[in-house]
């Protein structure tokens, strides 16, 4: 475990030296950081104009979602989305052997080759978001809503994280699989919003096919205090289901992979 923490900490080094290099990117993410944040606070506005509540969530329930919706986003886009389209493009162009050719395990290598640093303003601008949510509406935060807060925000990650491999994985068999990406984006939107607002079979697709709810939602609820045990537990077990299978899946890919030394 030592020796992959040093091998995380030795890529992000090397992501963040070559994100210094053009500093003016940094400058780039915060006005795309600050538009995207403005324009959800204005839908969260107009919202809120004409009602006191959405469903059960009350106004400062929501914005706690919402910092939660750009912090997850903002670990996303740090790490698991950059190193997965680069798994794609590797697929695509036969450079992967450069990968499998290391004396490290393939998946761990392609899971943190890719780091843009500068998407950490999302992550600091949904944290500022959240604290204002639980301060402004005068939460206590206790030990076990903190906890669950944790396990909820862990687990949506890995869920997430399996999810982008298999659809990486994929990228074996189809070409240009990296359009799918595309979709999640539109997808990942709705999560500004609590999943139980829609619709039961966007519901279904929000939760067990693209699953922003594991990522977004169940983080939020058990942070003001709305998470059940059962969800939680469901949650545990989705996350483990998606890293074993997930792992299986990008194994089996890697099988079939002929690369430009076949």
């Amino acid at each position: 475990m030592r020796h992959k923490l040093h091998l995380f900490w030795t890529f992000m080094r090397i992501g963040i030296l070559n994100e210094l290099a053009y500093r003016m990117n940094f400058v780039v993410q915060l006005l795309q950081s600050g538009m995207s944040l403005v324009t959800a606070l204005a839908g969260f506005s107009i919202v809120f104009s004409h009602t006191d509540t959405l469903g059960d969530w009350g106004p400062n329930d929501i914005l706690a979602l919402l910092g939660v919706y750009l912090i997850n986003g903002g670990l996303v886009a740090l790490l698991i989305r950059p190193s997965m389209s680069q798994l794609m493009e590797d697929v695509r162009q036969g450079t992967l052997d450069y990968t499998l050719t290391k004396p490290e395990d393939a998946q761990l290598l392609v899971s943190i080759n890719q780091v843009r640093i500068w998407k950490l303003t999302d992550f600091v601008l949904g944290s500022i978001v959240l604290g204002y949510a639980i301060f402004h509406k005068g939460l206590e935060v206790g030990f076990t809503d903190a906890l669950g807060f944790t396990i909820g925000l862990l687990c949506g990650g890995a869920i997430v994280y399996g999810f982008f491999l298999v659809l990486a994985t994929l990228s074996f068999w189809f070409i240009r699989i990296e359009n799918i990406l595309v979709i999640f984006d539109a997808m990942y939107q709705a999560g500004r919003w609590p999943v139980g607002l829609y619709p039961y079979w966007l519901r279904f697709v929000l939760t067990f096919i693209v699953p922003i709810s594991f990522a977004i939602t169940v983080p939020a609820e058990a942070l003001i205090g709305r998470l059940d045990a059962q969800t939680l537990a469901l949650d545990i077990g989705v996350a483990a289901f998606m890293l074993v299978g997930s792992r299986y899946f990008c194994k089996f890919g890697l099988r079939n992979y002929s690369g430009a030394s076949a």
